[in-house]
């Protein structure tokens, strides 16, 4: 039998509320039923499922709790009394019939549940992408009618009326690949019109060059003197390149308490991947430059987020885009003009140079955990931007 919960999300909204949802388990899948309120974690009750009484409206938000849950709970009943392999889905859309069978409404649930979810990088970037699928479309169509040569259609579209690059016009049709996936989920949508996959349109992502710093050019950014704030930016790069590429957003979200005896433990916000690195000399002469700004254990280490509720995935996120964007002109207007570094000088590059410099030096599996990638075939085809021996020995042995 399905187990049926009220739950208050994890995600937290703009005004430091979490919505209030329906939680169906059935055979360890989940699916989930967002009701029309949303409060703070202070209000919530875990263990009964109700509203605190600290909450102005608890006794009337309690009553639509069990008036929601009773009817749950009958549904779920009735789904499993008729199928005999009923899935948590399955009760979901007996509870809640969907709504939305357009691609305009899908494609507005999607960004909207983005921005719910506290996911700013990518509600930012695909929000501009839903608005170009509407401007080709122009009007609003069912699933069906969206066909595989419209689809092919309209990224040639994007690339003739907005210049576009392949890998920005692919982009778009992932963003597209997700809104099917979610109406097909959503029950708006037939599986068979699904149009991304074998003998349908296939996303394949084109090559892009990953071209990263020299030793030489380590050593002029470690060596050369700086001001304030290009200081700082070379700083945080150091620091990336030093912890084997780390990604900017894990920099900046860096505490006091996450280095120990002499270690730095601390899990990828991409993936949840944890672990430790040993804390190299170089990088502890960086930390001790921001010593001064620490009053407990738990503060952040460097005052790029001060100010921000942490809780709130969505406006910490967007904060670290607008830093990134900040600390990467520094980088490439002040710092590698500086330290007369000629290649294009971004965070992200910390990454690449570290997967330069290792080369073919460390094996396949260390790098894997360095990297904190979740499969060794990302870390392979990752690498193979940065082993040039074999092919260097091959080219000169016929026009050496």
């Amino acid at each position: 039998m399905a187990n049926v919960k009220i739950i208050l999300r994890k995600e937290v909204k703009k005004d430091g509320t979490s919505p209030l949802a329906i939680r169906i388990t059935k055979d360890r899948k989940s699916s989930y039923i967002y009701l029309e309120y949303s409060i703070k974690e202070s209000d919530w009750d875990k263990e009964n499922q109700r509203v605190r009484k600290s909450h102005v409206n608890s006794a009337r938000l309690n009553n639509y709790l069990i008036k929601k849950r009773a009817e749950a709970v009958d549904s779920s009943i009735d789904v499993e009394s008729t199928k005999k392999t009923a899935s948590a889905k399955n009760i979901r859309q007996k509870i809640k019939p969907t709504t939305g069978g357009t691609v305009f409404e899908q494609a507005d649930l999607y960004i909207r549940r983005l921005e719910e979810d506290g996911k700013y990088n990518q509600y930012s970037a695909g929000k501009p992408r839903v608005k170009h699928l509407k401007a080709y479309l122009k009007t609003d169509i069912a699933f069906q009618d969206f066909t595989i040569q419209m689809i092919e259609r309209f990224k040639a579209w994007l690339k003739s009326t907005y210049k576009m690059s392949e890998r920005t016009a692919v982009n778009h049709l992932v963003i597209l690949r997700s809104i099917f996936s979610q109406a097909i989920k959503e029950g708006a949508c037939e599986e068979k019109y699904y149009p991304f996959g074998k003998g349908k349109i296939k996303i394949k992502f084109p090559d892009s060059t990953k071209i990263g710093l020299t030793i030489e050019d380590i050593a002029n950014l470690e060596a050369v003197k700086l001001e304030q704030p290009a200081n700082h930016a070379r700083n945080l790069w150091l620091l990336s390149f030093y912890f084997a590429g780390m990604r900017i957003s894990d920099v900046l979200l860096l505490k006091w308490s996450d280095f120990q005896d002499g270690r730095l433990y601390y899990t990828m916000g991409k993936n949840d991947k944890g672990g430790s690195l040993k804390i190299p000399d170089k990088a502890i002469a960086i930390l001790k430059q921001y010593e001064h700004l620490k009053e407990k254990k738990t503060d952040l280490v460097f005052p790029d987020l001060k100010g921000i509720n942490l809780q709130n995935r969505f406006e910490t996120q967007k904060r670290i885009a607008s830093r990134t964007n900040t600390i990467d002109q520094l980088l490439r207007d002040d710092v590698s003009v500086a330290a007369k570094v000629d290649k294009k000088l971004t965070m992200h590059i910390a990454r690449h140079t570290f997967g330069n410099l290792s080369g073919d030096k460390i094996p396949i599996q260390m790098l894997q955990k360095l990297y904190r990638h979740s499969s060794i075939t990302t870390t392979i085809g990752y690498q193979a931007n940065f082993i040039h021996k074999d092919v260097d020995d091959a080219l000169n042995s016929v026009v050496g």
